[in-house]
């Protein structure tokens, strides 16, 4: 394992453990200086104890690249593996099983921590079949969403990579896709001709949270309406402790996600688990098709998904209904029969 190897694997585990604060900064910093500085030199510095005299090593960044550099595992890659770990129980890994993409994650396009490629290296590696790439439109400036000519360059480069895991002879597909903001009127921050072009369109509430009950229903039954919205997102918008709900008409909400097809997400990040379990048995009751979505952010993210497997088991969520369970023809054979619809 090389250095950068052994801090990519350290950072993978330290986004799976959902840490973001110093630790997580330092090594992404450690791993900047190992990608700038010939590996010539970090053996030298190796030899000689000298590690920590670069600027943005550490005690515990210089301790991995050791380990490395010496051929051993690195001890402390091998205690935040264990303690990092994503648990699940027997009948969510039924579910987890079942599951063959990931519709809902981020890039370095959005607000996103890792490229388009090291997404897919990921998804691979976990064994999923596709994953669609669904950064933030434009709207949502504070997490820099894509405008239209940012997206059509994504799409670009969405190609490019897919065409590169082909010749790899790796069957796996990236999917475009984008989270478009559902605006405060119910209209969608992307035009037509450009949501057309997307195999799978995650439609989120990011604002105005707090809205009015019956100004709230409205506004996202008219989202749930589109022909090009396939996957309602983290639809009550919760942030364990720190937010509450938005208020909303969910019966009639989801009634419309069952009538026009708009499968309702079940959003695997730890701080949202949204939706709450009621509204995930409301949802079962009116029909609804569902997605399990990591909502990933960073590599180690899409290890997430065995959280919002865990819930669909513990609401006896149909398996049948649920989108990422279908092979990539099929998903995107019903995202076209929904927009038909």
């Amino acid at each position: 394992m090389t250095p950068e190897a052994a801090l990519l694997r350290v950072i993978h585990c330290l986004d799976r453990a959902h840490e973001t604060g110093f630790k997580a900064k330092a090594f992404t910093r450690a791993l900047d200086v190992i990608r700038t500085t010939p590996a010539a030199e970090i053996e030298l510095r190796v030899a000689k104890n000298s590690l920590q005299e670069l600027d943005g090593i550490g005690k515990s960044t210089a301790a991995v690249i050791i380990d490395a550099v010496e051929g051993r595992e690195p001890e402390y890659l091998k205690k935040v593996e264990a303690s990092s770990r994503v648990d699940i129980t027997l009948a969510g890994q039924v579910y987890r099983d079942a599951l063959r993409g990931d519709c809902h994650l981020h890039s370095t396009w959005s607000d996103g921590g890792a490229p388009v490629e090291a997404m897919a290296a990921t998804a691979m590696a976990i064994g999923h079949e596709y994953m669609v790439q669904t950064d933030h439109s434009a709207r949502l400036t504070i997490a820099h969403g894509l405008n239209e000519e940012r997206l059509s360059e994504q799409l670009d480069q969405i190609a490019e990579v897919n065409a590169a895991i082909a010749a790899a002879g790796h069957d796996f597909r990236v999917l475009s896709g984008m989270e478009v903001d559902i605006l405060v009127d119910g209209s969608l921050d992307l035009s037509d001709g450009m949501l057309k072009r997307l195999d799978v369109v995650v439609a989120s509430v990011h604002s105005k949270l707090r809205m009015d009950k019956a100004q709230m229903t409205e506004r996202m039954l008219m989202a749930v309406a589109s022909p090009h919205v396939d996957i309602l997102g983290h639809c009550t918008g919760r942030m364990i402790g720190k937010r509450p709900p938005s208020d909303f008409d969910a019966d009639d909400v989801f009634a419309a996600c069952a009538q026009f097809n708009t499968a309702v997400e079940i959003n695997c990040r730890p701080e949202r688990l949204d939706p709450p379990l009621e509204l995930i048995d409301l949802a079962i009751e009116l029909g609804c098709w569902f997605s399990i979505d990591s909502d990933a952010h960073a590599t180690g993210q899409l290890e997430w998904q065995p959280l919002g497997c865990d819930r669909a088991a513990a609401r006896n969520v149909p398996i049948d209904r649920i989108i990422n369970t279908l092979p990539a023809e099929d998903l995107l054979a019903w995202t076209r029969q929904s927009a038909a619809a």
